[in-house]
């Protein structure tokens, strides 16, 4: 691409750097909009220009024309984070876990997918056909993600600048603050492997050409896709649980990883593993924070995605300098270095009972609502009363009923009076059973009294 547009080879690096830095530009100026706006008409709009600026880099007749381009392409491509917020702003307390699992493997599928048609096309087409190609599909999704996606029921929305306000304001919060730690080391790591993996492969021993290093994206894509169910596990209410066993898993599959220069097999299981955990610990830092700040959930997403965009960069910078004065092995041992940084962030160790609002719990609550409890009360305790209402009871007790065992008296009859608007309460005594039932009733409190002797 350089030689074509007559670029110095020391200039090249900026092709991807303008991107990276429109990119950025786009999470904080653009994904917040998704607070504000119809988030379906957001992401048709940003496909059609980021399919333009695909475009430009294509038919670009110089560098200046095709950073252009490439920065258009950057910022736009944030299109992907506007369709997270919409996934997690559709979903469910009891299944935004799942939706985002699906969400982000897709995204993860077609970042390694696009690696191997990027190998395959270069080889036929060159590098203008690749970014041809990916205009094309980018402006076909535009309508049709406009014709499919369900609308959002969007309340009254905030201005503009206290959106940014709110961006801004998430870096100061322990939480999130956290999570992005989390987030910043994860991709560090995720991105040394991917940004330097080409170095060694294309040398000794190996001497592979793009499209065959193209194929071990097959590889990440059965990890990303394999992630898929740990959405699953964070409706649960495991995610902090996943959090830490994922961040081990990613540190131990730099030990297979570092086998490059001598088995490829090993790196092929270490790459499978290396994109499990980290699409494994990206969701569980998504569902926690999109469940913490459900109404806020662009701004969330466009924040903590700054965490995974820093990441990256530092990731692909740092194993290219390492790499050539350690080789692979240096690089293995800095990927190594960002997954132990992770694992290390006191966000990774929260007690596994420590679960965001809405989480399900078995025996807890599910979006705050009380469920059950796990431990049953008990009859005949001390201090237990048979005729006083169970304590989820009647605060709405529309129709309600218990019974207890035969009383001495041979029958009765009383009716008491309700504490709250509603028909009253009923309570009747018969020589072998006595039942006492309400009907309709907004709030019952029974009066106290010296309990019968049965």
């Amino acid at each position: 691409m350089g030689r074509d547009l007559g670029v110095p080879a020391a200039a090249v690096g900026w092709f991807v750097a303008i991107a990276q830095l429109g990119y950025l530009a786009g999470l904080v100026l653009l994904v917040p909009l998704g607070d504000l706006l119809d988030r379906r008409r957001l992401i048709a709009l940003h496909l059609l220009l980021l399919a333009g600026g695909l475009t430009a880099a294509a038919a670009a007749p110089s560098g200046w024309v095709a950073l252009c381009g490439l920065a258009v392409a950057g910022v736009f491509a944030v299109v992907v984070q506007t369709t997270v917020a919409y996934t997690a702003s559709l979903s469910g307390p009891s299944e935004r876990g799942r939706n985002l699992g699906i969400v982000t493997s897709g995204v993860v599928i077609g970042i390694l997918g696009s690696r191997l048609l990027a190998g395959l096309l270069a080889d036929v087409w060159g590098w203008r056909g690749i970014y041809f190609v990916l205009a094309v599909l980018a402006a076909g999704l535009g309508p049709v993600s406009l014709r499919l996606l369900p609308a959002e029921g969007r309340s009254a929305a905030p201005r503009y600048g206290n959106v940014l306000r709110a961006f801004i304001g998430r870096f100061a919060e322990p939480v999130f603050l956290g999570r992005g730690l989390i987030a910043f080391f994860l991709f560090a790591s995720f991105g040394t492997l991917w940004s330097g993996m080409a170095l060694p492969l294309s040398g000794a021993p190996w001497h592979l050409s793009e499209a065959q290093i193209g194929l071990f994206g097959i590889a990440g894509l059965a990890g990303a896709a394999g992630a898929a169910r740990t959405g699953r596990w964070a409706d649960a209410g495991h995610a902090n649980r996943v959090t830490g066993i994922a961040l081990a898993v990613l540190l131990a599959s730099w030990a297979a990883i570092g086998q490059l220069p001598r088995s490829l097999p090993l790196l092929v299981l270490g790459v499978i593993v290396l994109d499990f955990a980290v699409q494994a610990v990206h969701v569980s830092n998504q569902h926690i924070l999109t469940t913490v700040h459900a109404d806020r959930v662009s701004t969330t997403i466009g924040a903590y995605m700054v965490f995974y965009s820093l990441g990256s960069a530092t990731g692909a910078a740092a194993t290219t300098a390492v790499y050539g004065t350690a080789g692979w092995t240096g690089s293995a041992l800095l990927g190594a270095a960002f997954a132990l940084a992770g694992l290390l962030t006191p966000a990774a160790h929260a007690r596994p009972g420590d679960r965001p609002p809405g989480a399900h719990r078995r025996g807890g609550s599910r979006a705050g609502v009380p469920g059950p409890s796990r431990r049953r009360r008990r009859r005949g305790r001390p201090g237990h009363d048979p005729h006083r209402a169970p304590r989820n009871g009647l605060t709405s007790c529309a129709s309600s009923a218990w019974a207890t065992a035969s009383p001495r008296d041979s029958s009765a009859s009383t009716t008491w009076p309700c504490s709250g608007n509603g028909s009253m309460p009923s309570a009747s005594r018969t020589a072998s059973t006595a039942t006492w039932r309400t009907t309709s009733c907004s709030a019952w409190t029974p009066p106290s009294r010296t309990a019968p002797t049965w």
